[in-house]
């Protein structure tokens, strides 16, 4: 049968079927020529063989197809518009656990590109080459690629090293403050001076330190400078972003922060410098925030906390940029609620540490972001003094939402007596969730499995971060029935239908991106953290730590962090669409919003996630 008549209904149909759509017209001509037309019947199986003449890239017209691994796991649900054969493009054999089988669960009209013509058109156009790459993370990155870009984003996106000075004065503890004020001046006019001993900086002095604590006090100039200096300095390295930079500036009320790259003094970045090349508004948000009188105030700025995350959405940054502003955001308004709680009440009646948990723990805050605290009290803490604190932290947790943090639905909150108690008390907890791993144990110890000492005395966090480390460490059952656990939700790996979304408050079918997308990689980043002994909160960190110690391929590390970065970024466009409809935001996504293009990779994304569970339950349950 001649394809002539059919041509203009395959052209068509293709201009509308990402990737093919991103190519050039006169590509999408030769390639839809090219096609030919094979149907599949219900339970008919499609043979793949990597040692034919000739291959194929498939698209499925019309009907649904079921891939399973040779393993018998289901690996995906194709419907139509869907492409596959992306793995056996090149004819590399491979691992044979990498091969699946594609069977028909309806009647499948398939349609046909041979390798050699897609081969042609890739390299006429390669600029497109990404798109049809046979690893999914290429498919992911060049899927971000289109969605964003890091050009022209300002101060969010430059690394401190772009605008920090390059000279700094070093001088050793010994030195005179005569001579260190003498090498200030040499050294281009600095005007902090980074002081040394035995090769680790112990302190900086700056030109104004000079002024209040040398030349006003009247104190004797050949004396040694560590004798005036700052002790143990607030520092930042040359790679990490200038936003960060600001927030220690502003949360250690520091004017200029040593540039230290392996324990070494590269450099200097002073508040001179941020004003010179950028006024950003989440840093003035920040400045704001730290010096309103009232919780009123504060909440009259969610206005602008919102303003910031639409801008930074609209303006195509990465998705780890935007939680890593909405972090610094959330962490401004929670410091601030503290010290004005701290006013209010007066005196702590004993020391405590103000601790963070989920997504703020881990700098992974959205706009839509609840709040999870806990207070760790020392030993001896009576009963008076344990309810100053839950009326304190009461005062802190309702600050937060009327700021726009919900109260944690699951009563995570340090305004709960259960989670704020002395150290002895957590440090029971910890024994009885890790040594008796069932629901509402395990409940209890996920939440608190990623934590930040967020204020006050941090010993007391560092104590309670230890023991569950060495808990869990000595209790190999526990990571056995967290895996059980946090595996038993599988991504939507069909088609969009009744099985694989629920009911939205509106009543209708939604896919619930954060429960069977986020939640999962976030799940197994925790699992792999603990296997690795790895203290890291941040979901990347944790697979990088993972990889590092052998537990995680190179290849299964970079394909999960792809798959979560654009699964982040899908998140963050279904809620910038509600706001500016005047809807509240949330993780229902009505697959309708979701076109052919992001259809395919949310697939892509979905058999990473199966896949990796899958290799986690192997490694940690079955191992």
């Amino acid at each position: 049968m001649t394809m002539e008549p059919l041509l203009p209904n395959i052209c068509d149909f293709i201009a509308h079927v990402s990737p093919l759509n991103t190519l050039p017209a006169d590509a999408q001509n030769d390639i839809a020529r090219s096609i030919s037309i094979s149907y599949l019947a219900v339970g008919e199986t499609l043979a793949f063989d990597i040692a034919a003449r000739e291959r194929y890239l498939y698209i499925v017209r019309t009907g649904s197809l079921e891939q399973r691994w040779s393993d018998g796991v289901l690996r995906a649900r194709l419907g139509p518009e869907d492409l596959f054969g992306f793995t056996f493009l090149e004819g590399i054999p491979g691992n044979p656990e990498d091969c699946y089988n594609v069977t028909a669960i309806e009647n499948t009209l398939l349609y046909q590109i041979p390798h050699r013509v897609l081969k042609q058109v890739l390299h006429a156009h390669p600029q497109y080459a990404t798109h049809f790459s046979i690893n999914a993370h290429d498919r992911l990155n060049s899927a971000m690629d289109v969605v964003w870009s890091d050009e022209d984003k300002g101060m969010f996106v430059r690394k401190v090293s772009d605008l920090a000075s390059g000279t700094v004065s070093v001088v050793e503890a010994s030195t005179s403050i005569q001579e260190t004020a003498k090498q200030m001046r040499c050294v281009d006019r600095c005007s902090t001076a980074v002081i040394m001993e035995n090769d680790h900086i112990i302190g900086i002095i700056s030109d104004r330190d000079m002024t209040r604590r040398v030349v006003a006090e009247g104190f004797d100039i050949t004396r040694a400078v560590k004798e005036v200096m700052t002790a143990a300095p607030v520092t930042v390295s040359s790679g990490d972003l200038v936003m960060h930079a600001v927030s220690l500036m502003m949360s250690h009320g520091v004017s200029s922060l040593p540039v230290v790259d392996n324990h070494q003094p590269v450099g200097l970045l002073t508040a001179s410098h941020l004003v010179q090349h950028h006024r950003v508004q989440a840093i003035f948000l920040i400045e704001r925030i730290s010096h309103c009188q009232s919780v009123d105030e504060l909440a009259a700025l969610q206005v602008e906390r919102q303003a910031i995350f639409e801008a930074l959405v609209q303006g195509n940054l990465r998705s780890g940029v935007v939680e890593m502003v909405m972090s610094m955001l959330m962490d401004a308004f929670t410091r601030r609620l503290i010290e004005l709680a701290l006013v209010e009440f007066g005196e702590p009646p004993c020391e405590f540490s103000w601790v963070i948990a989920g997504s703020h723990a881990r700098n992974e805050v959205h706009v839509h972001s609840d709040q999870d605290s806990a207070i760790i009290l020392p030993d001896g803490t009576g009963l008076e003094e344990q309810m100053w604190f839950l009326r304190f932290a009461r005062s802190v947790c309702l600050g937060l939402d009327q700021c726009g943090y919900p109260l944690c639905t699951g009563n995570f909150m340090a305004s709960e007596r259960r989670w704020c108690q002395p150290l002895s008390v957590w440090l029971a907890c910890i024994r009885k969730w890790v040594t008796n791993p069932e629901y509402t144990q395990l409940l209890n110890a996920t939440v608190f499995l990623e934590t930040r000492a967020f204020y006050g005395n941090t010993w007391l966090h560092d104590a309670f971060q230890q023991a569950l480390l060495t808990e869990i460490a000595a209790h190999p059952g526990f990571l056995r029935s967290l895996t059980r656990d946090a595996t038993s939700t599988s991504p939507p790996l069909g088609i969009f239908n009744n099985l694989v979304l629920e009911k939205s408050g509106n009543d209708s079918k939604t896919l619930n991106i954060k429960r069977y997308a986020l939640t999962l990689i976030i799940d197994l980043s925790r699992i792999y953290a603990l296997a690795a002994g790895c203290s890291e909160t941040h979901t990347e960190a944790r697979f990088y730590a993972a990889r590092d110690k052998g537990l995680m391929s190179a290849e299964g590390c970079t394909d999960i962090i792809d798959a979560f970065r654009f699964l982040t970024r899908q998140r963050f466009n279904h809620q910038l669409s509600q706001l500016r409809k005047g809807l509240a935001p949330d993780n229902h996504i009505d697959p309708h919003e979701f076109g052919s293009f992001e259809r395919k990779h949310l697939k892509d994304a979905f058999r990473i996630i199966a896949r990796q569970q899958e290799l986690a339950r192997m490694l940690f349950v079955k191992g």
